[in-house]
């Protein structure tokens, strides 16, 4: 009897696996909100209790960290040189430049998620870690000094993620280097929080990051890659639709019930 049944599952299994191996990725609660239509929720039915908080804390160059009210840590473009207390549970990267990677990243850290894949296929980042549900959309980079290739772009080289934790759709743009098409907003989402390069040279152009500002409408931006880009020069770029907000502390608590009505760009200037 037990041979007969051994047999069933075996006979079974052969069909269940390859069903099982292409089931598709995780829901992403972003993308199904940026794709439905508004909905109006009756007064009495809303949900009064306060929503969670995330603290995002910027470490400097591109490096935020967030951290989820179920205790998840993340560092954005992790390479070790920009660390603000322990250790991060997940770390993602980009490889533009050593300052964005490390391929040798502290070995105390559970996730790694690099912002490229391996044999010119691209990184599919799909994964729920504790709290948080993170994904990845894949973009083009310029080659470095050294590379041996005579094409001008990486296809797919390097990642925007995007972090969904506490109902925030929270985005790093990365080491962005090209203009964003509409199948790159489409596979984005809404977002919430946004951290965008300004350097204006090593990544895009103002101009050009600046149109991708605009038309992400998230409710917070938050500038990286900052070096000495006169903020003005991008607040002028963006319009007078944004708000600013410069803060000494290099700390943000922020929740879904306390975004700004307006969109804001955040300065965190305490690093």
């Amino acid at each position: 009897m037990s041979r007969l049944i051994l047999t069933i599952f075996a006979f079974f299994g052969v069909f269940l696996s390859p069903a099982l191996a292409q089931q598709p990725p995780q829901r992403s609660e972003c993308l199904a909100m940026a794709n439905a239509a508004p909905r109006i929720t009756p007064v009495a039915l809303r949900q009064t209790a306060a929503a969670a908080e995330v603290e995002i804390t910027y470490a400097g160059h591109s490096t935020y960290f967030i951290d989820t009210p179920g205790g998840v840590r993340i560092a954005t473009d992790y390479s070790g040189a920009y660390q603000v207390g322990r250790l991060p549970d997940v770390v993602t990267m980009n490889r533009a430049h050593s300052t964005h990677y490390s391929l040798n990243p502290d070995k105390r850290i559970p996730h790694v998620l690099h912002g490229w894949g391996e044999n010119g296929k691209p990184a599919v980042v799909s994964e729920r870690i504790g709290d948080t549900f993170i994904r990845n959309v894949t973009t083009d980079i310029r080659r470095y000094f050294g590379d041996d290739s005579g094409a001008d772009m990486i296809r797919d080289g390097n990642s925007i993620f995007i972090f969904e934790v506490a109902g925030l759709c929270i985005g790093h743009l990365g080491h962005l280097h090209h203009k964003l098409d509409d199948s790159h907003f489409a596979q984005i989402g809404r977002l919430d929080i946004v951290m965008v390069p300004i350097d204006g040279t090593y990544t895009m152009s103002l101009d050009g990051i600046s149109e991708i500002t605009k038309r992400l409408r998230a409710s917070v931006v938050l500038p990286m890659h900052r070096f000495a880009t006169p903020l003005d020069e991008f607040m002028l770029r963006i319009g007078q639709q944004f708000e600013i907000d410069r803060r000494t502390e290099r700390s943000l608590r922020i929740s879904r019930d306390t975004l700004p009505t307006t969109p804001t760009v955040i300065i965190l200037d305490g690093v």
